[in-house]
């Protein structure tokens, strides 16, 4: 098949759930091209799904938050890299083009979440919005399930952290800023590059570079906590841009900024690896070898602690860059502390006015 303009996957890698696979053979091709029709539509698709809950609790000791919540699997974004493709294989789809060609939505999320926040045994506690795909994602532009998740989370004053890479999360600025207020949110804008032409091709469907950059401006104006996440950093695509993009975040008001190292985990590899050879055929050797350096000969290292830094001689090489640059241009700043002691499941403590 030729390259499929618009998407990041070039292919769908058989789902490891499934024994049998579909295989797209040459001579239903040629029947497709004999009857000008096309073999595949590229269309996205969005099928609502009816979960019981919307919290997921986090286990991993190097991620530093103890729910995550995500009103979408999939994500029409179509980066590459992502390290999420591989969820969609719980669902019945494959990592690649069906994850971002097959967008399942939870109507009911902010029910869900209200439920468990107001629920007995519920405490405050560290929250991610979007520890798996993009909350601002381009469906959220009509169903505005993530903006009314935001609305139960002000009206409990319960504290959230969000990352994005969409400039839809403005649309929200008027209950950002409510929440900032009261340090009940800080936000991460994920960018990967400087380069809006390195920008399409690892990420065809994402908000432009510039259009990121303005985010992180007018959220820092009004208030609102950044950070920004470099991340992925893939050695020989993006790895020489970190002193030039924490200068560049830094002089917007970003607050922080943080990185991982690429790693390709399970049907990953195999997308990515298609897609390098497709996109840069010149390099494409390189820049496998290279993060295979980063990860003891591999394309994934699952081990916690390393997975997302890797080791070797260029993953060092790009912690030292980070680390540098953090301490000329940021002054090794962090953002602010959230405040977890508003959080009220009654809204207003309306009760105490009966004792």
């Amino acid at each position: 098949m030729s390259y499929i303009k618009g998407r990041g996957a070039q292919l769908n890698t058989h789902n490891r759930f499934f024994k049998e696979q579909h295989i797209i053979r040459n001579d239903f091709l040629n029947y497709c091209e004999a009857e000008q029709e096309s073999a595949d539509s590229n269309k996205t698709s969005y099928l609502e799904i009816f979960p019981k809950t919307i919290l997921n609790k986090v286990t991993s000791p190097d991620i530093g938050f103890g729910y995550s919540m995500n009103p979408y699997q999939g994500c029409e974004h179509g980066c590459i890299y992502c390290y999420a493709r591989n969820t969609h294989e719980y669902w019945g789809y494959s990592a690649g083009l069906d994850f971002e060609r097959k967008i399942l939505y939870k109507a009911n999320a902010a029910e869900l979440l209200e439920k468990k926040l107001k629920s007995r045994n519920w405490n405050p506690q560290n929250i991610m919005f979007s520890g798996n795909t993009d909350c601002y994602q381009p469906i959220e532009k009509k169903l505005e399930i993530t903006r009314k998740m935001l609305e139960v989370l002000l009206k409990l004053k319960h504290p959230v952290s969000m990352i994005t890479k969409n400039a839809l999360i403005l649309r929200d600025l008027d209950l950002l800023k409510k929440m900032a207020n009261l340090r009940l949110v800080n936000v991460s804008i994920s960018i990967t590059s400087l380069s809006e032409e390195t920008r399409r091709i690892l990420e065809p469907r994402t908000t432009t570079i510039k259009k990121r950059l303005e985010t992180v401006k007018v959220l820092s104006e009004n208030g609102i906590p950044v950070n920004v996440m470099m991340a992925p950093i893939i050695p020989a695509i993006n790895n020489h841009e970190i002193f030039r993009l924490v200068k560049k975040v830094s002089e917007l008001g970003s607050k922080s900024i943080g990185f991982t190292v690429v790693r390709l985990n399970g049907a990953i590899g195999k997308i990515f690896t298609n897609w390098v050879e497709k996109t840069y055929p010149d390099r494409a050797s390189k820049i496998l070898n290279q993060i295979k350096d980063c990860h003891n000969g591999t394309l994934n290292d699952s081990r916690f602690g390393t997975r997302t830094r890797g080791e070797g001689k260029i993953a060092e090489q790009i912690a030292t860059q980070f680390k540098l640059a953090r301490k000329i241009y940021m002054n090794d700043a962090k953002l602010p502390s959230l405040n977890y002691s508003l959080f009220d499941k009654n809204e207003t403590n309306q009760l105490g006015l009966f004792n």
